[in-house]
């Protein structure tokens, strides 16, 4: 797939969103990614991504709101943050099964589930920021970002 055609080519909630894609990661920072947490492989879709744009910034009527997907760099910085953070071990769950690519802009984040270092599954679901949970809400990061653009996700 053609992950800049796919989303620029959107139906959007707010036309006056756009997308501005980073270049391409390197297999580098790929393999950081996955040896960082252990993992074994990363879903097939954000792998691809990934090797077409490190990451995509949203903009809204041209200025930048967010990150659609976060880049390599920041989906570490955040998942370490997370995991290691002394004050979120007696508040939360622990995040050791998540890995975060993307966030709400209000404090949930949207991530997959690992299990021994592997993804039994590809499906999204969001860490709601305010009461721990964790709720599926798309079966795959295609779908996730569709959903998320269009309004059918909204957290």
């Amino acid at each position: 797939m053609n992950w800049k055609e796919y989303i620029s080519g959107l139906d959007l909630v707010d036309k006056t969103t756009s997308f501005v894609f980073n270049s391409p990661t390197t297999e580098t920072l790929l393999e950081d990614l996955k040896s960082q947490f252990d993992l074994s492989e990363l879903p097939n879709e954000l792998e691809e991504l990934y090797k077409q744009t490190n990451g995509v910034q949203e903009l809204l009527d041209g200025r930048e709101i967010g990150e659609l997907v976060w880049t390599i760099e920041r989906t570490i910085e955040t998942n370490k943050q997370y995991r290691s953070n002394l004050d979120f071990k007696d508040l939360y769950m622990s995040f050791d099964q998540l890995l975060f690519v993307s966030d709400a802009g209000n404090g949930d984040l949207f991530g997959f589930i690992t299990l021994g270092g592997k993804f039994d599954r590809y499906d999204v679901f969001v860490w709601n920021h305010e009461d721990d949970s964790r709720t599926w809400v798309a079966p795959n990061l295609t779908k996730f970002i569709e959903w998320w653009t269009n309004g059918t996700i909204n957290v």
